[in-house]
């Protein structure tokens, strides 16, 4: 039973919003205030440069991947696995320590196919690099990643529950992005580096 508790520890170190905690640390402007008001890495680029930036995105994949790696030590089923990586998903998305006022998951999630294997964890990286390169629209490499996410774990790991888990994930990751999705059909979302 105790192996349940990895659940809301998972929680509550998603809720530590790493787009807040490196703009208060570096005097930046409040992410969830300016720019895009996303508190996300790809604002944060733009509201404090490539070093906040990068200090947000490595702690927004720790949080999805730290839990899963503590949960993987204690040999936890994969029931439970697939309740720690959606527990500190939601966690980023609706952070307890910051008025349930969080990002857009992407890079949350992609910590959590990291946890579940680090050969997912690469497949979606690759995909995202790729889609990023050629298009220069982040949210657009976000999603193709997500959408090719729950392949990439059935055919490494084979497991119907993590499976199962990754399309829950990427469906609420692409219902946080639908108002990118209708900027991307328009051509008017903006593009990395602007």
């Amino acid at each position: 039973m105790w192996h349940w508790l990895l659940v809301p520890f998972a929680y509550f170190l998603g809720s530590l919003s790493s787009a807040v905690i490196t703009s208060r640390l570096m005097g930046l402007p409040d992410p969830r205030e300016e720019g895009s008001k996303n508190p996300g890495a790809t604002n944060v680029l733009r509201l404090g440069g490539k070093k906040a930036a990068i200090f947000t995105l490595l702690g927004d994949l720790l949080k999805g991947v730290a839990p899963l790696l503590v949960a993987k030590v204690f040999s936890s089923p994969n029931d439970v696995l697939a309740l720690v990586g959606i527990a500190a998903f939601l966690g980023h998305l609706y952070p307890l320590f910051f008025g349930f006022k969080g990002g857009k998951g992407a890079a949350t999630a992609l910590g959590v196919l990291a946890g579940y294997s680090w050969l997912v964890g690469l497949f979606a990286l690759i995909t995202w690099l790729t889609v990023a390169y050629l298009s220069r629209i982040s949210s657009l490499a976000a999603l193709t990643a997500a959408a090719l996410a729950p392949v990439f774990v059935w055919f490494v790991l084979g497991s119907p529950v993590l499976t199962g888990s990754t399309v829950l994930m990427c469906s609420i990751l692409f219902w946080r992005h639908r108002s990118n999705i209708q900027r991307i059909l328009r051509g008017e979302e903006s593009k990395i580096g602007t």
